[in-house]
C-alpha cells in the first residue's frame, strides 16, 4: 500500500512517518543527534522537536506512547496497559530486596556517595552484593573516588536508571519526602513492558 498523498517525501507528514518507523524499530531510545541523520537535509533541532511533538499528539489515547527520556526518544507501552501485558509473561519478574531499593534511593538523592555514606544513612553494613546488583542492572556506576584514606569509590545513578524509570533528569524524581515513591518506581520498572528495557538480574541481598 502506497503512502497517502499528504505524506509525500519532503512533507512534515512524511517526516513524522520516518521518525515513527525509526523509533518503533529502535531497540534503545534515540537522541536528536541520531534522528537528524534520518533525513537527506538536516531539519535542525527545533524543527525536529516540533515533528516529535506532532508525532506524540498523533499517538495520544493509544496503548503506546512516545516519550522523551534521559538518553533520547522512544515508544513505550502506557503504564495502565501493564496489567494486561503481564498476562502474556511466562515467567514472573525477579523482585529486588528492600535493601537494594533503599540503597538505590539513597544514591539517587545524595549522589555521589560512598558505601560508607550509605551505611551511615541506613545504619547497617551495605554488602558488596547489593552494589553489584545495582551495577549489573546499569542503574549505578563509579564516577570518581573521594580524597580520603583508601580513596573510596563514589557512586551515582546512570542515564539507564532515568530511562528505566521513564524520567528525563534527576529533577523529575519525587521530592525526598516521598522517597517511598522512588522505591516503588524502581520496583515497577522491572515489570514495565517498555521498549529497550533489559531483563532484571537475579536478586541479591
Amino acid at each position: 500500500m502506497s503512502l497517502p498523498e499528504s505524506a509525500k517525501p519532503g512533507s512534515p507528514a512524511h517526516a513524522r512517518l520516518v521518525l515513527e518507523a525509526a523509533l518503533l524499530a529502535a531497540p534503545e531510545p534515540l537522541p536528536l543527534s541520531e534522528l537528524r541523520k534520518l533525513f537527506d537535509t538536516d531539519p535542525g533541532t527545533d524543527a525536529l522537536r516540533r515533528l516529535l511533538a506532532g508525532l506524540q499528539e498523533e499517538w495520544t489515547g493509544r496503548g503506546v506512547e512516545l516519550v522523551q527520556l534521559a538518553t533520547g526518544w522512544r515508544f513505550q507501552t502506557r503504564a495502565e496497559m501493564q496489567p494486561y501485558l503481564d498476562r502474556l509473561r511466562t515467567e514472573k519478574p525477579v523482585k529486588y530486596s528492600r535493601a537494594v531499593l533503599e540503597t538505590l534511593a539513597i544514591i539517587a538523592y545524595r549522589q555521589p556517595v560512598t558505601r560508607g555514606d550509605i551505611e551511615d544513612i541506613r545504619g547497617v553494613v551495605v554488602s558488596a552484593n547489593i552494589v553489584r546488583t545495582l551495577e549489573a542492572r546499569g542503574w549505578i556506576d563509579v564516577v570518581g573516588h573521594r580524597e580520603a584514606p583508601g580513596r573510596p569509590a563514589l557512586y551515582a545513578t546512570t542515564k539507564q536508571f532515568l530511562d528505566d524509570l521513564g524520567l528525563r533528569s534527576l529533577s523529575e524524581l519525587p521530592p525526598l519526602t516521598e522517597i517511598e515513591k522512588v522505591m516503588d518506581l524502581a520496583d515497577a520498572a522491572q515489570t514495565q513492558g517498555q521498549a529497550g528495557l533489559c531483563p532484571a538480574p537475579p536478586q541479591e541481598d
